[in-house]
């Protein structure tokens, strides 16, 4: 796959994705390496957002990166009425403020007028729990937004419907709270992994979908300034090498990998990812405005 190619294998769904790195910005803000000064001088899709997926068809978007504001801009996204989350890690939830800017109109709050679209928040029963801990001295955040009429919360213990679309929760199974998606319509099937999926689950609703888009998984032995993932480093027993990723794939029947969450720790720049999907035809590598329709 040449690297501003999309993926399409269908017309019932359309997803964005609109942000392909990792805990950290590429480039990483002071950064001088060329990985960070390409893709200052170049822009997107050399440049990636925080981890974040966008279906279009419904208008719902998965985690909220710091940076998620810029990631919707950039994708030119124009309707959000569903935020899911996965896991309540900083890099998934800490552009939760984003909802004010979706929905709190701030000349009608000084009004008195509350808007009357909340946001509909979705996640499983523990990550709402963790999310909800996330806090100021005054309260928490959620709370907050819930006062304002901002959101509406939504605990989802198995899956929800909206506009002809399955989506369904899937537990890792760890100790941390921590959500798979899959994604159905029209007998097409997305599952959507993006971070701290290990171990993977092993459910019979995740095997033969379409597309599995992945994170959690570093790619190379060598990484940033030559840095060695030795077969005994700590890093395996934390996230995926890309042999891994393939093997899940492979083991769950996916037609496609898709990987995301890419951190600028790897040390790649968006062509060493390009000349990767040549010798492997069944592996994508995500970049900011990737679209997947199924």
């Amino acid at each position: 796959m040449k690297k501003r190619e999309n993926i399409e294998s269908g017309e019932k769904m359309k997803f964005v994705v609109t942000g392909s790195g990792g805990c950290v910005c590429t480039p990483k803000p002071l950064c001088q390496c060329p990985v960070c000064r390409e893709a200052r001088e170049k822009g997107f899709p050399y440049a990636r957002c925080g981890c974040s997926l966008y279906l279009e068809d419904i208008g719902l978007l998965f985690d909220t990166p710091e940076d998620i504001s810029a990631a919707l801009n950039h994708a030119d996204i124009k309707e959000v009425n569903t935020i899911a989350y996965s896991h309540c890690d900083p890099d998934h939830t800490l552009g939760m403020r984003v909802i004010e800017q979706l929905r709190l109109e701030w000349l009608d709050y000084y009004d008195g007028v509350k808007p009357q679209n909340p946001l509909r928040i979705a996640a499983s029963p523990d990550v709402m729990k963790d999310i909800n801990a996330i806090s100021s001295k005054y309260g928490s955040f959620f709370g907050y937004y819930q006062s304002m009429n901002l959101i509406a919360e939504q605990e989802i213990a198995g899956c929800f419907e909206q506009g002809g679309v399955k989506i369904s929760f899937v537990k890792v199974p760890k100790e941390k709270a921590v959500t798979v998606f899959v994604i159905e319509s029209d007998r097409k099937k997305l599952v959507y992994a993006p971070c701290d999926c290990l171990p993977f689950p092993d459910e019979p609703l995740l095997y033969d979908a379409d597309v599995l888009i992945l994170g959690n998984t570093f790619v190379g032995d060598t990484l940033k300034n030559g840095k060695q993932i030795a077969k005994d480093h700590p890093l395996r027993e934390e996230l995926y090498s890309f042999e891994d990723a393939r093997s899940i794939r492979e083991k769950i029947r996916a037609k496609r990998l898709v990987i995301t969450h890419i951190e600028e720790a790897w040390g790649k720049s968006l062509d060493d990812y390009s000349a990767l999907e040549s010798r492997y035809p069944d592996v994508s590598f995500a970049y900011d405005g990737l679209t997947v329709t199924l």
